[in-house]
């Protein structure tokens, strides 16, 4: 009896030590990843590179050169002065190839510092994430086969298909604005384009930059009835991160004030 009651309580001291080292070590210090979690800006700066999410399938923002397996574009000229800006070289920065269903997800996990991917600010993402000032004005239209009948969103009926990309404000917007036409989305602007071509709809929808960038690989194609939306651009960041936030801002500020952006610009939307 005796010794049952010393392996009894040898047991529950044993037990009881457990329960107070796994309470220490949950209140004790954190993980590095928890570390770097928590300051993005002193992260960025103590590996000397920042990871940016970009698109590499559209054209004149993000897209991903075949020949030399590099991604260039507009959003990626303005990444790498944000890298000069905060770090002093624009080579110190990594592209990570993101859609826009996948964005958030990715910089929320800690895969991504920042979204530089044509991508609007919108209330709904603000519940999410965190926004730079606006860098670039957009409108969102439509794209389609010159000789279309369809001149306007005035003419998308029930008999128009849409194709859209999935995770996009484009495709929240058209459903609102005409509500009778079928929407369908695909993962990517290259798919979408693909689909458009080879005639699985009448139009493709997105904000007019990123269509320009797809007229002009096809000059079968073209723009239609003007914008209907406003699509102003961010810098989206992980919530909170205000240290990082202001010192985007105050890259974008530098690259105008220097003309440096004026220069992107005209690279890419002469």
């Amino acid at each position: 009896m005796f010794k049952m009651k010393k392996v009894l309580l040898l047991a529950i001291v044993t037990l009881m030590s457990v329960m107070v080292l796994a309470a220490c070590n949950s209140g004790g210090e954190k993980s590095s990843s928890e570390e770097e979690g928590k300051n993005v800006l002193e992260t960025i700066k103590k590996r000397d590179k920042i990871i940016v999410g970009v698109k590499f399938d559209t054209k004149l923002f993000g897209l991903k050169n075949p020949t030399s397996g590099e991604v260039e574009g507009f959003d990626i000229d303005v990444a790498k002065q944000l890298a000069k800006e905060i770090l002093g070289d624009e080579n110190k920065i990594e592209f990570v190839e993101v859609t826009s269903k996948t964005r958030i997800p990715l910089l929320n996990k800690g895969d991504i510092d920042a979204i530089v991917a044509t991508m609007t600010i919108t209330e709904d993402r603000e519940k999410e994430v965190d926004f730079t000032d606006v860098y670039f004005e957009a409108g969102q239209s439509l794209l389609v086969k010159k000789g279309s009948p369809i001149k306007s969103i005035d003419d998308l009926t029930k008999e128009t298909t849409v194709i859209a990309v999935k995770g996009s404000t484009s495709t929240d917007n058209i459903r609102e604005k005409a509500p009778d036409a079928p929407v369908l989305e695909f993962e990517n602007y290259a798919e979408a384009f693909t689909a458009l071509k080879s005639g699985k709809g009448d139009t493709l929808t997105t904000d007019n930059s990123i269509l320009l960038g797809m007229a002009s690989e096809d000059d079968s194609f073209e723009l239609v009835g003007g914008t209907f939306t406003d699509e102003p651009y961010g810098i989206a960041v992980k919530s909170g991160e205000k240290e990082f936030l202001d010192a985007l801002n105050k890259a974008l500020e530098a690259q105008n004030s220097s003309g440096e952006f004026d220069k992107i610009y005209d690279k890419w939307f002469e």
